[in-house]
């Protein structure tokens, strides 16, 4: 990647004149997010006859010409590290990957590498186009660090910005398979309580009566796993924290293994509580993911299979008739 900086002109033609800056050069440049640009004009990147724009708000004539200086996007801070992933799709805009249990997404306190953003730094390397003025992978959504499945981060800006959109809209598809305790009656159905902080233990989250944000979860029986168990499909209607746990919980069907919010079943047989143990985190896949592509504008859906783990514990879950 060049250390030169990406210089663009935007003309201002007499249907834009009298706007403001920021949106003149903001429908220009579709490929930089306004606050980028905001930024831009802060730092004194945007020139007209080579004085420097500093008002965002600056109303344009029509007849000018704007230079945009765009500089090359600054190393990311976490370190690219050469962690293998399971990419199922990837192109110029951003890459879809099957990430596995027990990776964190974002470097934290307790986890300052081995993350997927340092996966994916090394990864994409050059093909990263720089996200607020960063060459860093755009992530739009998590999952909790013990569950595995679909994910999708943004190698630019643009598509950034427009992956964004769909999940504060609510109109991507992501299904995830469960395996509960018990069998849920009925056997769909819809999971509407209010997510929080828990008010006993500050690491928890919770259904609460009071401050928690909405959240809707919809559930359908696959099918009973033996006698104790059964197989899920849950989807998003919102994404707050730890959702699906927390509202199969509060239904009273945790997810097996769920080292935070599970609870095992009383008398249940002691082969199944050492399944339970040997899984070793709880059993949730997002096996589903759909969008539409942020630059063709084409709906691309992706699905994956149960992860060895859950597919051994399903196993042994259906075998115990007692």
């Amino acid at each position: 990647m060049s250390d030169d900086p990406l210089t663009y002109t935007v003309a201002v033609g007499p249907d834009k004149a009298g706007q403001r800056l920021d949106r003149v050069l903001a429908d220009a440049l579709p490929e930089l997010s306004r606050s980028r640009l905001k930024g831009l004009i802060d730092d004194g990147a945007v020139r007209l006859d080579g004085t420097p724009m500093t008002t965002p708000s600056a109303k344009v004539r029509a007849g000018e010409a704007y230079l945009v200086d765009v500089p090359p996007a600054a190393p990311a801070e976490p370190e690219a590290q050469a962690i293998p992933l399971a990419v199922i799709y990837e192109d110029d805009h951003l890459i879809v990957i099957d990430k596995p249990p027990g990776l964190v997404v974002h470097p934290a306190a307790g986890n300052p590498d081995g993350t997927l953003v340092n996966a994916l730094l090394a990864h994409c390397g050059d093909g990263l186009k720089g996200i607020g003025g960063v060459r860093r992978p755009g992530i739009v959504h998590r999952l909790d660090k013990d569950t595995s499945g679909l994910m999708v981060a943004a190698k630019t800006e643009a598509a950034q910005a427009g992956l964004a959109a769909q999940f504060a809209a609510h109109s991507l598809e992501r299904a995830y398979r469960a395996v509960v305790w018990g069998t849920p009656a009925p056997r769909e159905g819809t999971l509407d309580g209010p997510i929080g902080r828990s008010p006993r233990n500050r690491k928890k989250m919770a259904v609460v009566a009071r401050a928690g944000k909405p959240a809707l979860t919809r559930y359908r029986t696959e099918r009973p796993l033996g006698l104790h168990a059964a197989l899920l499909e849950c989807r998003l209607a919102t994404g707050r924290t730890h959702q699906i746990r927390v509202h199969l919980n509060h239904a009273g069907h945790p997810l097996v293994g769920d080292p935070l919010y599970g609870r095992r079943p009383r008398g249940l047989p002691s082969g199944l509580a050492a399944a339970e143990r040997g899984i070793g985190r709880q059993a949730l896949h997002a096996y589903l993911i759909g969008f539409i592509h942020p630059e063709t504008g084409e709906k691309i859906r992706f699905e994956v299979d149960l992860p060895n783990d859950i597919n051994e514990l399903i196993y042994i879950l259906e075998i115990f008739k007692n």
